[in-house]
């Protein structure tokens, strides 16, 4: 069984980007009129080489996260509109199972069913656009705060292994 990780931790993430995005733009401005002031011990430690640097690499991450939101829309636009609908209830408006029951009136296995085939094509439509599992771990393996959400995913599929191979045995 495929447990689609990539699409749970990208269409989880998927909300927070925009903000993040913009706090990077935030401490970019405050770091680049930041050095201006700079004086005394400040100048060895803030040179302008370095501060450069800085300045660049919150602007990369700040595209790789760009990236990944328009990769999460076009993907999305390029699925079946019920299974994409499945997904952004699911994990952009935060709907319960319960309540995705009642809104899409189906039985819970096939729920459940929809769901997993729904992430297994945002995973297919996502590898169409150059970016499949491997390379998104490439791609994002910096971004701290995904890679946690990708973990979480992780362990709970361990658990869950856990649990059914335990259930097996008793």
């Amino acid at each position: 069984m495929q447990n689609h990780i990539w699409a749970k931790t990208i269409l989880t993430s998927y909300r927070f980007l925009e903000r993040i995005a913009g706090a990077i733009d935030k401490i970019i401005e405050k770091k680049a009129l930041a050095s201006s002031y700079m004086m005394g011990s400040e100048v060895l430690s803030n040179n302008t080489l370095s501060l450069t640097d800085k300045i660049i690499e919150l602007s990369e991450r700040k595209v790789k996260l760009i990236n990944i939101k328009v990769l999460t829309e076009q993907a999305l636009k390029m699925m079946d509109k019920s299974a994409a609908l499945v997904l952004i209830k699911k994990y952009f408006e935060k709907k319960s199972i319960d309540k995705l029951l009642q809104e899409l009136g189906m039985p819970r296995r096939t729920l459940f069913r929809r769901i997993n085939e729904a992430e297994a094509a945002f995973e297919g439509k996502c590898a169409m656009l150059k970016f499949d599992n491997r390379r998104l771990d490439e791609y994002l393996k910096d971004e701290t705060w995904i890679m946690e959400v990708k973990q979480a995913f992780e362990k709970d599929e361990e658990k869950g292994v856990q649990f059914k191979s335990s259930s097996l045995n008793s």
